[in-house]
């Protein structure tokens, strides 16, 4: 990702913390105000959050936003960290929580517009097609994957999120519990049923492809 999060202009000065910092480390110097391990907070994690964000939005744009809107809220909340989740899985939960925020008012925008259109208040296109147009796109065939992200798009919200970070965050079924707020066996059988929907609808495409 080759985008910068500024940093807020209030954090302190502060020696460099060494790479392999740990969180609780890396922690408590974010709530003593330091701008270097917020720095590393950015480096160490800017990639992931960003990755949870595209994986669910599918836009470029909004997933800069949310990494923004996570980075901001981690600053100003970080006081309030008290360490009953891992950083990682804190700063997952965020995002997850970030990006399904963003496409709520996304769909709310969607479904404004088309009452509108279909009552003659604006001449406005009003569906364009999602861009999927990253190099996974480019290098397993399009078709085949916008044809995997519209119906990974209509799972149902749980589902969705599992499959998400269990598939293209490899997360492990704990840390996904982690970030849902539930156990592994509730993960087991987001998944399975995630699984079984989308055979059910790309099965009948690849047999007549």
């Amino acid at each position: 990702m080759a985008y910068c999060l500024p940093l807020p202009a209030t954090l302190a000065e502060s020696p460099t913390p060494s790479a392999g910092a740990a969180d609780t480390e890396l922690v408590a110097q974010l709530q003593q105000g330091s701008e270097a391990a917020f720095r590393t907070l950015v480096a160490r994690f800017q990639g992931r959050v960003y990755s949870t964000a595209y994986s669910l939005l599918r836009s470029a744009e909004e997933a800069e936003d949310v990494a923004q809107e996570v980075f901001v809220e981690v600053y100003q909340t970080i006081g309030r960290f008290r360490g009953e989740a891992t950083l990682s899985t804190w700063l997952y939960r965020l995002a997850t929580s970030r990006a399904l925020q963003h496409r709520r008012r996304q769909n709310a925008r969607k479904r404004f517009a088309f009452f509108t259109n279909l009552l003659g208040l604006t001449n406005e296109v009003l569906h364009e097609p999602p861009d999927h147009a990253h190099p996974q796109a480019l290098l397993e065939g399009v078709q085949q994957l916008q044809q995997l992200y519209l119906h990974i798009g209509r799972l149902p919200g749980q589902q969705q999120v599992a499959f998400t970070l269990r598939y293209e965050q490899d997360l492990r079924y704990d840390e996904i519990a982690a970030v849902l707020g539930t156990t592994v066996p509730a993960v087991e059988s987001l998944l399975y049923r995630a699984r079984h929907t989308l055979r059910q609808h790309l099965q009948p495409a690849s047999r007549h492809a």
